[in-house]
Protein backbone atom coordinates (compact mmCIF):
# COMPACT_ATOMS: atom_id res chain seq x y z
CA UNK A 1 0.00 0.00 0.00
CA UNK A 2 1.20 3.51 -0.68
CA UNK A 3 0.37 6.44 0.90
CA UNK A 4 0.65 9.91 -0.27
CA UNK A 5 -0.35 14.02 -0.27
CA UNK A 6 -3.84 15.19 -1.55
CA UNK A 7 -3.32 17.87 -4.31
CA UNK A 8 -4.85 21.03 -1.83
CA UNK A 9 -4.91 23.54 -4.90
CA UNK A 10 -7.47 20.78 -6.86
CA UNK A 11 -9.35 20.33 -3.84
CA UNK A 12 -9.91 23.90 -3.57
CA UNK A 13 -10.83 24.44 -7.04
CA UNK A 14 -12.97 21.69 -7.28
CA UNK A 15 -14.79 23.59 -3.98
CA UNK A 16 -14.59 27.21 -5.68
CA UNK A 17 -15.81 25.54 -9.54
CA UNK A 18 -18.93 23.77 -7.32
CA UNK A 19 -19.54 25.78 -3.96
CA UNK A 20 -22.90 27.58 -5.30
CA UNK A 21 -24.22 24.67 -7.96
CA UNK A 22 -24.07 20.88 -8.13
CA UNK A 23 -22.15 18.40 -9.97
CA UNK A 24 -24.34 16.45 -12.40
CA UNK A 25 -22.22 13.25 -11.38
CA UNK A 26 -23.28 13.13 -7.58
CA UNK A 27 -26.85 13.37 -6.40
CA UNK A 28 -27.53 16.37 -4.21
CA UNK A 29 -28.66 15.73 -0.54
CA UNK A 30 -29.74 18.88 -0.21
CA UNK A 31 -33.46 18.25 0.49
CA UNK A 32 -32.13 14.74 2.17
CA UNK A 33 -30.57 16.02 5.58
CA UNK A 34 -27.81 18.39 3.95
CA UNK A 35 -25.15 18.19 1.13
CA UNK A 36 -22.33 19.13 2.77
CA UNK A 37 -20.32 16.32 3.74
CA UNK A 38 -21.00 14.73 0.00
CA UNK A 39 -19.83 18.58 -1.10
CA UNK A 40 -16.57 18.08 1.16
CA UNK A 41 -16.04 14.39 -0.01
CA UNK A 42 -16.24 15.30 -3.36
CA UNK A 43 -13.69 17.86 -3.15
CA UNK A 44 -11.15 15.26 -1.41
CA UNK A 45 -12.06 13.33 -4.08
CA UNK A 46 -10.88 15.77 -6.47
CA UNK A 47 -7.83 16.12 -4.50
CA UNK A 48 -7.00 12.80 -5.56
CA UNK A 49 -8.33 10.58 -2.94
CA UNK A 50 -9.25 7.05 -4.34
CA UNK A 51 -12.08 5.27 -3.03
CA UNK A 52 -12.25 2.27 -0.26
CA UNK A 53 -15.22 0.06 -1.27
CA UNK A 54 -15.53 -1.24 1.74
CA UNK A 55 -19.06 -2.33 1.99
CA UNK A 56 -20.89 -0.27 4.99
CA UNK A 57 -17.58 0.68 6.30
CA UNK A 58 -15.38 2.59 3.48
CA UNK A 59 -15.87 5.89 1.73
CA UNK A 60 -17.21 5.64 -1.70
CA UNK A 61 -20.28 7.39 -3.79
CA UNK A 62 -21.25 5.21 -6.67
CA UNK A 63 -24.85 6.57 -6.99
CA UNK A 64 -27.43 7.71 -4.22
CA UNK A 65 -28.10 3.55 -3.29
CA UNK A 66 -24.96 2.55 -3.93
CA UNK A 67 -22.59 4.69 -1.42
CA UNK A 68 -20.62 4.65 1.89
CA UNK A 69 -22.62 6.19 4.78
CA UNK A 70 -18.99 7.92 5.24
CA UNK A 71 -19.31 9.38 1.76
CA UNK A 72 -22.14 11.61 3.18
CA UNK A 73 -22.65 11.89 6.94
CA UNK A 74 -21.07 13.92 9.23
CA UNK A 75 -20.42 11.33 11.98
CA UNK A 76 -19.48 8.46 9.60
CA UNK A 77 -16.91 10.75 7.68
CA UNK A 78 -15.15 11.62 10.94
CA UNK A 79 -15.07 8.03 12.12
CA UNK A 80 -13.77 6.85 8.70
CA UNK A 81 -10.94 9.59 8.29
CA UNK A 82 -9.38 8.87 12.01
CA UNK A 83 -9.42 5.35 11.99
CA UNK A 84 -9.15 4.62 8.30
CA UNK A 85 -5.94 2.04 7.98
CA UNK A 86 -6.77 0.80 4.35
CA UNK A 87 -7.13 2.88 1.05
CA UNK A 88 -8.70 6.52 0.69
CA UNK A 89 -8.12 9.04 2.80
CA UNK A 90 -7.34 9.27 6.11
CA UNK A 91 -6.09 11.98 9.16
CA UNK A 92 -6.72 12.68 12.52
CA UNK A 93 -7.87 15.54 15.04
CA UNK A 94 -5.88 18.74 15.04
CA UNK A 95 -6.82 22.15 17.47
CA UNK A 96 -8.62 24.84 15.61
CA UNK A 97 -5.63 26.85 16.09
CA UNK A 98 -3.60 24.48 13.80
CA UNK A 99 -5.87 24.36 10.91
CA UNK A 100 -4.74 24.60 7.61
CA UNK A 101 -6.07 24.40 3.98
CA UNK A 102 -7.48 21.12 3.21
CA UNK A 103 -8.56 20.40 6.69
CA UNK A 104 -12.48 19.44 7.10
CA UNK A 105 -14.00 21.31 9.91
CA UNK A 106 -17.17 20.11 11.60
CA UNK A 107 -19.39 21.76 13.66
CA UNK A 108 -21.49 20.80 16.58
CA UNK A 109 -24.02 21.40 19.33
CA UNK A 110 -25.21 19.39 22.50
CA UNK A 111 -26.47 16.70 20.52
CA UNK A 112 -23.94 16.10 17.85
CA UNK A 113 -21.87 17.46 15.42
CA UNK A 114 -24.27 18.31 12.39
CA UNK A 115 -22.40 20.17 9.32
CA UNK A 116 -19.24 20.12 7.45
CA UNK A 117 -16.62 22.59 5.80
CA UNK A 118 -13.35 22.73 4.34
CA UNK A 119 -10.60 24.74 5.05
CA UNK A 120 -9.79 26.61 1.91
CA UNK A 121 -7.62 29.49 3.01
CA UNK A 122 -6.34 30.99 6.48
CA UNK A 123 -6.06 34.94 6.94
CA UNK A 124 -4.96 35.95 10.32
CA UNK A 125 -5.44 32.76 11.69
CA UNK A 126 -8.99 32.86 10.78
CA UNK A 127 -10.16 29.88 8.72
CA UNK A 128 -12.18 30.69 5.29
CA UNK A 129 -14.36 27.64 4.43
CA UNK A 130 -16.55 26.56 1.34
CA UNK A 131 -19.67 24.51 2.10
CA UNK A 132 -22.81 23.15 0.46
CA UNK A 133 -25.68 22.76 2.42
CA UNK A 134 -25.60 26.75 2.89
CA UNK A 135 -23.47 27.27 -0.19
CA UNK A 136 -20.38 29.41 0.65
CA UNK A 137 -16.81 29.95 -0.55
CA UNK A 138 -14.44 32.15 0.87
CA UNK A 139 -16.58 32.73 3.99
CA UNK A 140 -14.80 32.89 7.27
CA UNK A 141 -15.96 30.45 9.82
CA UNK A 142 -16.18 33.20 12.78
CA UNK A 143 -19.39 33.73 10.79
CA UNK A 144 -21.10 30.94 11.31
CA UNK A 145 -22.67 29.85 14.69
CA UNK A 146 -21.89 26.65 16.80
CA UNK A 147 -21.14 25.71 20.57
CA UNK A 148 -18.51 23.03 19.22
CA UNK A 149 -16.34 22.41 16.96
CA UNK A 150 -13.55 19.66 15.35
CA UNK A 151 -11.01 20.07 12.57
CA UNK A 152 -9.82 17.08 10.99
CA UNK A 153 -6.16 17.05 9.19
CA UNK A 154 -6.37 15.28 5.94
CA UNK A 155 -2.89 13.67 6.32
CA UNK A 156 -3.30 12.10 2.85
CA UNK A 157 -4.60 8.90 1.28
CA UNK A 158 -3.52 5.40 0.55
CA UNK A 159 -3.69 3.34 -2.17
CA UNK A 160 -2.66 0.00 -3.30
Amino acid sequence: MTEYKLNIPAETAYARRWAFSFNPRYYSFEHLGGDCTNFVSQCIFAGGAVMNYTRDTGWYYRSLRDRAAAWTGVEFFCRFIINNKSVGPFGHLVPLEDASTGDVIQLGDSIGYYHSLLVIDLREGVPYVAAHTYPAYDRPLTSYTFERLRCIRIDGARRW
